[in-house]
């Protein structure tokens, strides 16, 4: 009976494993995707997701963390798997699993000169190159995950510096959402939440009287993390 399972486990097609992450950066300004060019036969100008194989005696957290190292040099990053991608013909050159994860970080937290074996950039998700395989499916099902997960949990905080201020947080989840947040509203129940440090420092240049920087209440943060706060107010404009 053993022989004839280990026979039935040899007789299975072996596949690859791919693990691609849909790493997302804000600028401050807007939403943001960073990509890397990944030359082809057909395409040597084409654009693809940060991605690589997983090794054999890896788990995919393992993989997936491995990877993005090698890729941006950075550790620490937010990264949650998002969905696989199997069907047959989504790799052309071989059949290929590719199980996909999305990162967010601070775009001035990556330098693009640390990585010199590969050439990346970032692009607003509002002007997108064409990407390879099905990564555009990928990436509008990352952009769905990161709306509802922003709606209920303090996701967003992961792309912004370390201080920051209210409007700068309110511009961050106008850009996330496509549309604009009543400014009371907004500030009233980010408040609320309790998990914000405001800070003895004004951000110069925002008004007259300036904007008070705050910082995250690290120990709050990540308590609540998985608690559903219905983080965005009812009313936009």
């Amino acid at each position: 009976m053993q022989l004839d399972i280990l026979e039935d486990y040899q007789r299975q097609t072996k596949f690859l494993v791919a693990l691609d992450s849909i790493i997302f950066g804000f600028d401050g300004d807007e939403l943001k995707l960073l990509l890397v060019k990944r030359g082809i036969e057909n395409d040597p100008h084409s654009w693809s997701l940060m991605g690589g194989w997983m090794k054999e005696q890896e788990s995919l957290e393992e993989a997936s963390q491995r990877i993005l190292f090698e890729l941006t040099k950075m550790k620490h990053v937010y990264l949650e798997q998002l969905h696989t991608f199997g069907d047959p013909m989504r790799d052309p050159v071989e059949r290929t699993i590719s199980v996909a994860y999305f990162a967010l970080i601070n775009v001035t937290d990556y330098d693009q000169n640390i990585s010199k074996d590969y050439e990346t950039q970032w692009f607003s998700l509002h002007e997108l190159p064409q990407l390879l395989f099905d990564h555009s499916q990928m990436v509008a099902k990352a952009v769905d995950y990161l709306r509802y997960k922003a709606s209920q949990h303090p996701i967003g905080f992961e792309l912004l510096p370390e201080k920051f201020t209210i409007p700068q947080l309110q511009k961050l989840y106008e850009a996330i959402f496509g549309t604009e947040f009543d400014k009371r509203n907004f500030s009233r129940k980010l408040l609320s939440t309790d998990l914000l440090i405001k800070l003895d420092e004004k951000q110069k240049g925002y008004s007259k009287k300036g904007a008070y920087y705050y910082r995250i209440d690290e120990d709050r943060y990540h308590k609540q993390f998985n608690t559903f706060l219905n983080f965005l107010p009812s009313t936009s404009l």
